[in-house]
């Protein structure tokens, strides 16, 4: 299921950045259902950062991804790749215990607000994915806005990182 998202902030590209890349941003950013991420990388080599987090759901499953899982525990691989002088990256994410039923990428762009080099955008377009014959599209459709909602909460909190720091 493909998936869009757009957030602005009140602080330049350079920052907005900056903070997308800390890992330390990343440990103290309480999400809904999910675990506090272990940092597995956290590697820059000159404008390329790579940031790996590892996320274990904590929240109610629904009973048929229960069933898929056979009590095992929801744990998931994050990638996030940028390039710091132009702001593009990408996003990675899949399931640890099996990556192909359950995994998603999304490209994303860290722009200038047009009028106002103090504000920032970023613009995500991505897609998940679940391999489960005959529920893959309806687990798609349960999982998106969550995705979703997890993407603005941390636009949110980045964002008042930015604006409390003046």
């Amino acid at each position: 299921m493909r998936f869009t998202a757009e957030h602005r902030f009140g602080g330049p590209v350079d920052a907005v950045v900056a903070l997308l890349t800390d890992p330390e941003f990343h440990r103290e950013l309480q999400l809904p259902d999910l675990s506090l991420p272990e940092v597995v990388a956290a590697d820059v080599d000159g404008d390329d950062a790579h940031l790996q987090l590892r996320y274990e759901f904590v929240g109610s499953l629904d009973p048929i991804a229960s069933r898929l899982l056979g009590g095992r525990k929801l744990t998931w691989l994050q990638d996030l790749d940028l390039d710091r002088s132009t702001g593009k990256g990408r996003l990675r994410f899949a399931a640890e215990a099996e990556p192909k039923r359950l995994h998603g990428k999304a490209d994303f762009t860290v722009a200038p607000v047009d009028g106002d080099a103090g504000a920032s955008v970023r613009r995500l377009t991505g897609e998940l994915k679940v391999g489960v014959f005959g529920v893959g599209s309806m687990a798609e459709g349960r999982i998106v806005p969550g995705l979703r909602r997890r993407l603005d909460i941390e636009a949110t909190e980045l964002d008042r990182r930015l604006t409390s720091a003046d």
